[in-house]
């Protein structure tokens, strides 16, 4: 029996069509077209690529077997294998595709005439799916058949050519107070909840150093706090606190530049002074100490501004080098600990005046040692706990030269009887379980 006519024919035939014709005018020049054609052109292949995605969405939905049969993980990466695409960007595809196969059916109509881009389909069908469990099918028809004339634009009030992605998102996360009011706040309350307790999960900042003097610093942190960070971001960045600044007398943080800056290049510069505008008295102790920045530096290159300084680098558990005009400047806005070398410093040999080791000598002993002198042991010095070679109690001295950073596991190894330490030419430690 024939099959020509059929549903799966049309689909193929339709798409083949659009090819060719689109193949047929690759060469023409939209620019000669009128400024009205233009506008009118520009409008339809928006729509256009709104049906091509719908078609494709449904196809992939429809074809779990064609993974099966070519043994790949999912269609959307047997598809991307075939055609060079990001499979990550199919399977978003797939995963809105499948949640409107699933319940929402007049989301899938709008994107089949055009009327409805992915990016405002999968806004729509978040806030749909995060509809609570108590909320009964006919209003969560009505919360469809709302936020789909919405974005479409088929709705009284609403700007033509419907809402975009953003302004969805706002809408579909206050749907519940359109379609079922009596429940809304009560939801809210827990929608909040649940997102707070989701972003504290994600949370997280890295940091990794790049060279050329750049680290690069990569944060996934929840919406208030960022919001927090770009407030007090933009008061370093507003030309106004500079000019406030300048008119009181007062030295301000304001950038005179910051007009002229790409905002991401302004909100660097303001998130680097914001750091060195810290006051170290109200941060947290740090490994038993205050929170100190550790600058070593010749007393001369110090005072004439030349030369370099080593900074203590907790990134990559050792020193960087400064210029000395970069430690002058950190001197008068951070907590700075100089090690001048040939000037006048701190006494760090205490004797037998007291046991625990000084903050100025746990400072010494993290720019000696670096890390945890266990052979082998790479927990940086900032997390290491300061160790008597001769035990105080036996009369051993709380000096450097009778001190040595141990993380907390080898500092317990070292005094756990069960184990020998021995100490090698380079002063490391080795442990032996005793037989």
């Amino acid at each position: 029996m024939s099959v020509t006519g059929t549903r799966t024919d049309r689909i193929t035939t339709a798409v083949q069509d659009a090819r060719t014709g689109l193949g047929e005018v690759a060469e023409a020049q939209p620019g000669f077209l009128s400024q009205t054609d233009r506008e009118r052109l520009l409008v339809e292949l928006v729509a256009l690529e709104a049906q091509v995605v719908e078609l494709r969405m449904r196809t992939l939905a429809a074809s779990a077997d064609v993974a099966s049969a070519h043994g790949a993980r999912d269609v959307a990466g047997w598809v991307a294998l075939q055609t060079g695409t990001e499979p990550a960007r199919l399977r978003s595809e797939l995963k809105v595709a499948a949640s409107v196969d699933r319940a929402w059916p007049r989301v899938a109509e709008a994107m089949a005439r055009g009327a409805l881009s992915l990016e405002q389909a999968r806004v729509i069908t978040q806030g749909l799916d995060a509809l609570p469990a108590r909320i009964d099918a006919d209003a969560r028809t009505r919360a469809e058949v709302h936020l789909v004339g919405l974005g479409t634009g088929e709705m009284d009030e609403v700007p033509e050519g419907g809402f975009g992605p953003r302004h969805l998102r706002l809408l579909a996360d206050r749907i519940l107070y359109v379609v079922a009011p009596e429940v809304a706040e009560a939801e809210e309350a827990k929608r909040l909840a649940a997102l707070d307790a989701a972003a504290r999960a994600k949370t997280s900042l890295r940091m990794r150093p790049l060279g050329e003097g750049v680290t690069r610093i990569t944060a996934l942190v929840p919406d208030p706090i960022a919001a927090r960070l770009a407030t007090y971001l933009d008061a370093y960045t507003s030309p106004r606190q500079h000019s406030l600044s300048t008119e009181t007398g007062q030295e301000g943080a304001g950038n005179p530049d910051a007009e002229r800056l790409p905002q991401h290049h302004a909100r660097g510069l303001a998130f680097c002074a914001l750091l060195e505008h810290l006051d170290p008295n109200k941060l947290p102790a740090h490994g038993g100490d205050a929170t100190t920045v550790v600058v070593n530096i010749d007393h001369d290159q110090l005072t004439r501004d030349l030369g370099a300084a080593g900074l203590l680098d907790p990134l990559q558990d050792g020193e960087q080098q400064i210029s000395a005009a970069h430690a002058r400047r950190l001197a008068c806005t951070a907590k700075i600990l100089p090690v001048v070398l040939g000037g006048k410093s701190e006494v760090l040999d205490l004797g037998r005046a007291q046991r625990l080791f000084s903050p100025a000598q746990r400072t010494a002993l993290q720019l000696r040692d670096k890390c945890c002198r266990a052979e082998g042991c790479t927990i940086p010095a900032r997390w290491c706990e300061a160790h008597h070679l001769d035990p105080w109690s036996q009369g051993g001295k709380t000096d450097l030269a009778d001190g040595v950073l141990l993380c907390s596991f080898h500092h317990h190894l070292e005094h756990d009887p069960a184990y020998e330490v021995s100490r090698l030419p380079t002063g490391d430690h080795r442990y032996h379980r005793r037989t």
